[in-house]
């Protein structure tokens, strides 16, 4: 189980580079920059095992948070085209936001069976 997550994590570092690399054209580009690499080394010091409970929590505490903010006031998808261009793309900004906050808590949750384990 432990290699398990090693390698999650791996792919998630790989991801969240790749999600900060595609920011490249948007306007925000050096803000989302920050959001997918303070994830992309969250994932690496999982990796390491030098991530913190607290800190992962916090973090996916501030992803779920920034997913609410910025979440639009109508969904239409994520499909350009289908909608408000807007919209559509505070709904990719959103979502991409779950999926960093939901692997931040896969990783506090991860932590927390770890230290118990250890008691």
């Amino acid at each position: 189980m432990k290699n398990l997550f090693k390698y999650l994590s791996l792919i998630f570092i790989l991801l969240f580079i790749w999600a900060a690399y595609v920011q490249y054209n948007d306007p925000d580009a050096m803000l989302w920059y920050a959001i997918y690499g303070v994830a992309a080394a969250a994932s690496l010091f999982f990796y390491l095992g030098k991530l913190n409970f607290t800190v992962a929590i916090i973090l996916s505490g501030i992803y779920f948070i920034g997913t609410f903010v910025l979440w639009p006031d109508k969904f239409e998808g994520v499909t350009i085209g289908n909608g408000d261009i807007v919209n559509i793309e505070k709904g990719r900004e959103s979502l991409g936001l779950l999926i960093v906050a939901i692997v931040m808590l896969i990783y506090a949750l991860r932590l927390r069976l770890l230290n118990k384990s250890k008691v």
